[in-house]
């Protein structure tokens, strides 16, 4: 397979998250920042290697096979930054393009013996599950900060932005996975929330809440 092939995948994989009935020549071509003409002829030659189904009007999904690709460089891309994280001391916000270019390596033999170095992490730097080598997913409860209500308590595990720009704000405020947090208020009218964090109190905005995910935990 191509780079472009594996990357088309890939992209489709994350958008069936949100089109779940079939992913649009449009979208794909916004996600993959390329004319929707380009995206029909990149579908008809998955389509010919039964890498992805297509629907007129319903749109395009991931075959089984394809799904399978797909997952796997997902595990590849998500071991990478784990590895460059925690091994070679680059920060959360600097490892994605990296590990863009990294995923693309063809040797399961690398990425068994990288899987095994790193001693089988099951979530990368920014919290997402690391699939294993059959392409399983551990699960983990979590839920997006804007849905806590005062009073609630709740242990930082993941993002749903993993833009440099919102890490570095992570980092401003000393936002990491594993930080133990309290929602001390939550305003109404705009959905910003004062959270308490190491007996500290940090003011965030509606935008910013909507892309943290939290473990709810009891506080006795």
């Amino acid at each position: 397979m191509t780079l472009s092939e594996e990357n088309y995948l890939k992209s489709i994989y994350h958008l069936e998250k949100k089109y779940t009935r079939g992913v649009s020549t449009n979208a794909l071509a916004e996600e993959m920042e390329t004319k929707a003409s380009s995206v029909t002829d990149m579908i008809k030659k998955l389509s010919e290697k039964e890498l992805v189904n297509y629907k007129k009007y319903q749109g395009v999904k991931l075959s089984e096979k394809g799904n399978a690709i797909a997952v796997q460089i997902i595990r590849k891309h998500r071991l990478w930054e784990y590895f460059l994280v925690e091994k070679l001391d680059f920060n959360w916000d600097e490892v994605h393009d990296i590990a863009e270019q990294l995923e693309h390596i063809k040797s399961d033999e690398l990425i068994a013996k990288l899987d095994k170095f790193l001693d089988y992490p099951k979530r990368d730097p920014h919290g997402d599950p690391i699939p294993d080598a059959e392409g399983n997913f551990a699960n983990l409860e979590k839920k997006i900060l804007a849905e806590f209500d005062k009073g609630e308590h709740g242990v930082c595990v993941g993002v749903k932005d993993s833009s440099a720009a919102f890490l570095q704000y992570l980092d401003r405020n000393k936002i990491k996975l594993g930080k133990s947090i309290s929602i001390l208020e939550k305003e109404q009218f705009d959905g910003s929330m004062i959270l308490k964090m190491n007996n500290k109190e940090l003011t965030i905005s509606k935008v910013a809440a909507n892309n943290i995910y939290l473990k709810p935990v009891e506080v006795e």
